[in-house]
């Protein structure tokens, strides 16, 4: 096991520089759905946190009312990979909602956008607009290194 203090660096690297993640959630029959979404992480020296903008009327979000955590995976070609497992809350107050939408449209290259390029979210207000925030349980970080030539070093981390 390796200390939070190491993976989450690792991890924030590789997370923001491959950008989109593969997030898995389980409906409320015990079902598991996927889909590609856009997290973006901070690590301020002590915790982890991530943050995802998304619907809070999607079906994803049936499935987090019945069981909410998640797990995401991100891949490049490199075959590099880092896997997250985090429980999850809604930011619903407007001051949240604000830090979340402000979070993503003042983010880092290249997981900063303006969430009002989404058509149903011209601002942080509306119905459909909700910030989803990620606490992670379990982090892993695997350079593609390690399978391709068996160098580098498998980062573990879990609450």
């Amino acid at each position: 096991m390796t200390e939070l203090a190491t993976v989450a660096p690792a991890f924030v690297d590789m997370a923001h520089s491959i950008v989109w993640a593969t997030v898995a959630t389980v409906s409320p029959e015990g079902r598991p759905h996927t889909r590609i979404l856009h997290p973006i992480w901070e690590w301020d020296g002590t915790d982890l946190r991530g943050w995802i903008l998304t619907s809070p009327r999607s079906p994803k979000a049936v499935d987090l009312a019945a069981n909410p955590t998640v797990s995401l995976t991100y891949w490049n070609p490199a075959q590099d990979t880092a896997t997250v497992d985090a429980s999850t809350a809604w930011e619903d107050a407007p001051e949240q909602r604000q830090a979340g939408w402000d979070r993503f449209a003042n983010g880092p290259e290249p997981v900063g956008y303006d969430p009002s390029i989404i058509p149903f979210w011209p601002d942080p207000g509306v119905p459909d607009f909700g910030v989803l925030r990620l606490e992670p349980t379990k982090v892993r970080v695997m350079p593609g290194t390690m399978m391709t030539k068996g160098e580098g070093a498998v980062l573990t981390w879990r609450a």
